[in-house]
């Protein structure tokens, strides 16, 4: 979930230093834990209800293209492709030797595609066997090549999965990324989530958008994380930040 160089909800905290560290050591002590960051577990847990069947049903056919969009160190890639829940997760990245393999097998044969702006989260992606292949971008301003490696990866997607992350997007950025992954061949699923408190204009122009490129299948709300300090000092009352997760399908 690494967070382009946008203006962003102020109201919202951001971890710029985790995101850009070598390893997810830090995103796990500072956001898993001290936040008790679970919504993997509902991001799972969803995938398993309205996406895992249609895979298993595939079985048996090539590897699905299977994308994770701004998926920072891949911690909903190890729910959904791996599954596994919040502790397992914790549990393998408790120190940096053990974060530097995926403790778990893939549930599906599939080949893997990292999308991100942090170069550092993308090269522990890939070296850890999460990736097997990394696209470095900003997807708000994409260079024409990596423009074209970007779409490419988003029309050939089986499985795209973007978890809170679409926030930070410029409305332009979503609607190409979106056009380009309805317009690819066959059927194909996409993960997405929300967040409230946060951005809850932008989020609401974000379905608006999803609606008009793919159809819905169904949706999950759940916890996502405790807020800081800081955004518990912007949102009085309110400890927990939500989640909204939606499942949409490209019918090809």
């Amino acid at each position: 979930m690494a967070k382009p160089d946008v203006r962003t909800d102020e109201k919202k905290q951001h971890f710029d230093d985790i995101y850009v560290a070598e390893n997810p050591v830090p995103f796990k002590e500072r956001i898993l834990d001290t936040l008790e960051y679970v919504s993997d577990n509902f991001n799972r847990q969803t995938f398993d209800r309205l996406i895992l069947p249609w895979v298993q049903k595939k079985a048996g056919d090539k590897p699905l293209n299977f994308v994770d969009l701004a998926g920072c160190f891949g911690n909903t890639t190890m729910a959904t492709l791996y599954g596994m829940d919040y502790d397992a997760i914790r549990n393998n990245w408790r120190d940096a030797e053990a974060a530097s393999k995926v403790d778990a097998q893939r549930r599906f044969a599939a080949n893997t595609t990292g999308i991100d702006i942090s170069a550092n989260a993308l090269a522990y992606g890939h070296s850890a066997g999460l990736y097997d292949t990394t696209i470095e971008a900003d997807l708000n301003a994409m260079s024409p090549d990596v423009d074209q490696q970007v779409t490419a990866a988003m029309e050939n997607a089986d499985i795209v999965i973007s978890t809170a992350s679409l926030v930070y997007l410029e409305p332009e950025a979503i609607d190409k990324l979106l056009g380009a992954f309805a317009g690819g061949k066959g059927e194909g699923y996409m993960l997405v989530n929300f967040l409230n408190p946060f951005a809850l204009e932008k989020a609401d122009a974000t379905k608006r958008m999803l609606l008009n490129h793919l159809e819905f299948v169904g949706s999950m709300a759940s916890r996502h994380r405790r807020l800081s300090p800081l955004e518990q000092e912007n949102y009085p009352g309110e400890e927990w930040a939500l989640l909204e997760i939606w499942v949409l399908r490209r019918n090809g």
